[in-house]
């Protein structure tokens, strides 16, 4: 970084230490409030009242005539070589009342000194007097008072620092960096003082100009400077860094740390607070290797350094994972007598629990009590319930509730809404929704109000088990008892009746939660829309999705593969055209099952051509044919009676693509086999289905059967029924309709009773 190290930018050398000139006044500006202040024009001179002061009759005859009268009038150069104090000087040019009568009046006066003795500081403070009638008249135009400074510049006439203090404020509300670095460097070495400088780098920094002001406080860093940093320049650079995004600037993170270091070799050290702000911002940036080196530097270098920082970088290494380092900071924050607190062990306890490292959490837990470490820290409720949803969350809800009993004896904690929450949301996900219900009313009967959340855990809980008729009597129990369901739990309901096939009841809940003012969300309406589509009613489903969009939402590409589907089952190919180019006005591109479905639907249609074109289009779109893919193809040419077309893509699926065709791919091969009087190459193709690892299963044998009994194979058959009791495959009723008529006709009718019966029978 540019600014920060030690041979970095030198324009101008800061004076050494010395003592500032006694008759130079300076303007307070080092509270926060006059940092931030707006620039002000000075107030206007008050009025000298004595009418006997010679600086008033003074006045006077200035204001009344102009500068040719002057050479010649005897009074003013009286005043001129009675050697006037700077004072008087400043208090004439002040009262004369405009801008070019003061301009005036600095060339009249600076025409009377002498050249060789040329009072200098008299010539600033009436410059200075220009500066401020033009700063009332022109509202510091910066134009103005620039062309001001250039021409003292060129005069050789040194700035007051009040005069300073005027330019540069008025020059930084401008935006004019450049030009507030002029006329600092202008400055002599007795006008600068650590005011002059920290308004300047709060001006840099605020305005964005972080390299002028790095270069000035890498200046201010180095040794034996007369204007070291103080608390005041590290307040502007700590606050700056906090309110603005410097990743997008020229400082990184490990310059900044850097730069708090470098504060630390003068005695300056970031607050608590400041110090936590800092470690959360880096961490926040993924930098956590640097937060951890400047807390350890912070600590080195005498900063007292608290416990609030520390848990700032416990709770990153908890986030990151690394208990390693949490452990190591644990131990250093013992080591340095940084006491931890009650914060510090939530910080621990609470990524254990979020890990399913609930046995070191509870250890944790038992070290804010041990005697045998001298620490002694009041377990609060929030503490408890950390604990106890880590627990649920592994399991252990049995833990969890032992656990609630013991808070119970702790001094200042109970069970709270959340306490329950936790305990019954483990028993939902356990599937011991009787527990849950328990819980629930136990939780009232202690006085602990429910909210939403413990009904919709339990409305989860229930519907995710099969327990639909009673969630929605517990739902409607809580309604008459006030507690109202919100889009949560119809989104809950709704989507368990729909997957229930209740679609009825699931419209009337829609219409009831609309009814009731709550919005549904995006999960709410799919739910509906798949359900309706499922079901066959695409007219309803589509009403859903207008109200859908009228409510902002708008569909994902499962969406529409859930209406090409349902539109497709019911042969509406125009439907589905106009899905299709909705999705592509809409940026939508196709996935694999929107290319399935479409594949399977024209295959089912035999319109082979467009299937293949479609599956050229699928590959060149980027996706890989899956065995479904394949599986819709070969399905609908085995129909078809096509089944030279199914081999040859069976031989396609297996060769050029490696995929595995599945049970169903292997089932429509063989019956459509021995449907031809293809026996043999349907066995074949189970020895094949076997040999791949693809479990034949009840459909297979069937097809077999039909097979064999074409050919009265019995004596095949035999084998074949052995084979499926030994695959633990149970027949069904079309397994015994094909065998009982088959084998009483032969006269081995005791063959398909010692089969049913689970023994051999070809031996």
């Amino acid at each position: 970084m540019r600014g920060l190290g030690a041979a970095s930018y030198r324009p101008h050398q800061f004076p050494k230490r010395r003592e500032i000139d006694a008759r130079v006044s300076v303007l307070p500006f080092s509270t926060e409030a006059q940092l931030n202040s707006s620039p002000k024009p000075p107030p206007p001179p008050k009025p000298i009242s004595d009418s006997s002061s010679p600086i008033l009759r003074l006045v006077s005859l200035l204001r009344e005539t102009g500068p040719d009268d002057w050479r010649t009038n005897s009074q003013l150069h009286e005043f001129f070589h009675s050697s006037p104090s700077p004072n008087s000087v400043l208090q004439i040019a002040r009262q004369l009342g405009s801008a070019e009568k003061a301009q005036q009046f600095f060339d009249f006066f600076k025409a009377q000194t002498s050249p060789s003795s040329p009072d200098s500081f008299s010539l600033s403070l009436a410059f200075q007097a220009i500066i401020e009638h033009s700063i009332r008249e022109t509202r510091c135009s910066p134009t103005k008072l620039y062309e001001l400074f250039c021409s003292a510049k060129q005069q050789n006439i040194s700035l007051s620092i009040n005069a300073a203090m005027m330019l540069i404020r008025c020059f930084v509300e401008a935006r004019m960096f450049e030009e507030s670095l002029s006329v600092f460097y202008q400055l002599g070495p007795e006008s600068k003082n650590m005011n002059v400088v920290n308004r300047l780098l709060d001006a840099l920094v605020r305005g964005g100009r972080l390299d002028g002001a790095l270069k000035m406080l890498d200046e201010m860093l180095q040794p034996d400077m007369r204007f070291p940093p103080n608390e005041n320049t590290m307040e502007i650079f700590l606050s700056a860094i906090w309110r603005s995004d410097w990743r997008g600037m020229s400082v990184r993170e490990g310059e900044i740390s850097g730069l708090v270091s470098r504060f630390g070799e003068h005695g300056l050290f970031p607050n608590d607070i400041w110090l936590s702000k800092l470690i959360t911002k880096f961490c926040r940036s993924g930098r956590c290797d640097i937060a951890w080196d400047l807390l350890h530097h912070m600590i080195r270098s005498g900063c007292q350094v608290k416990t609030g920082s520390c848990n700032a970088l416990l709770a990153a290494l908890g986030r990151e994972h690394d208990f390693l380092k949490m452990n190591m900071l644990t131990n250093e924050m013992k080591e340095k007598g940084i006491a931890p607190n009650v914060v510090t062990f939530g910080i621990l306890i609470n990524h254990l629990c979020k890990l399913h490292r609930v046995d070191e959490a509870l250890q944790v837990f038992e070290k804010m009590r041990g005697a045998s470490e001298g620490i002694s820290i009041e377990r609060d409720t929030v503490i408890y319930n950390t604990l106890i949803d880590g627990l649920c969350k592994v399991g252990r809800q049995e833990e969890g509730v032992g656990l609630m009993e013991k808070m119970r004896l702790e001094k200042g904690c109970t069970p709270n809404t959340v306490t329950f929450n936790c305990l019954i949301d483990g028993f939902c996900k356990a599937g011991e929704i009787e527990r849950s219900i328990k819980l629930f009313y136990q939780m009232t009967e202690d006085g602990i109000v429910p909210n939403i959340i413990t009904v919709n855990t339990l409305l989860d809980g229930m519907c995710k088990h099969g327990r639909v008729g009673s969630a929605m009597e517990f739902f409607t129990e809580m309604q008459e008892k006030g507690l109202k369901g919100n889009a949560i739990s119809y989104s809950i309901l709704i989507t368990a009746f729909c997957s229930a096939n209740n679609i009825e009841k699931a419209v009337k809940l829609f219409s009831e939660m609309t009814e009731s003012g709550c919005y549904a969300d995006a999960v709410v309406y799919y739910s509906l829309i798949s359900g309706l589509s499922q079901a066959g009613r695409m007219d309803d489903a589509c009403l859903v999705l207008s109200r859908m969009k009228e409510a902002g939402f708008f569909l994902d590409v499962t969406g529409y593969n859930i209406l090409i589907g349902g539109f497709c089952r019911r042969n509406k190919w125009e439907k589905v055209h106009e899905l299709l180019q909705e999705m592509e006005q809409a940026g939508i591109n196709p996935d694999c099952v929107t290319y399935n479905t479409l594949i399977s639907f024209f295959s089912k249609k035999g319109e082979f051509a467009r299937a293949h074109r479609l599956l050229k289009k699928m590959v060149g779109d980027g996706m890989v044919p899956t065995v479904i893919t394949y599986g819709a193809l070969i399905h609908a040419y085995c129909v078809a009676g096509k089944l030279d077309e199914a081999m040859k893509l069976f031989e396609t699926m297996h060769c050029s693509s490696k995929l595995s065709p599945n049970t169903a791919i292997y089932n429509s091969l063989i019956e459509s086999l021995c449907k031809s009087d293809k026996v043999e190459d349907a066995l074949s193709l189970m020895n094949d289905m076997k040999d791949k690892g693809v479990r034949p299963n009840t459909t297979t044998y069937n097809s077999i059967f039909k097979g064999l009994q074409e050919r009265n194979w019995f004596e095949r058959a035999f084998e074949v029924m052995d084979e499926m009791t030994a695959n633990l495959c149970n027949p069904d009723y079309v397994t015994m309709e094909i065998l009982t008529g088959w084998l009483s006709a032969i006269g081995q009718s005791e063959k398909l009773q010692s089969f049913v019966q689970g023994y051999q029978v070809s031996a």
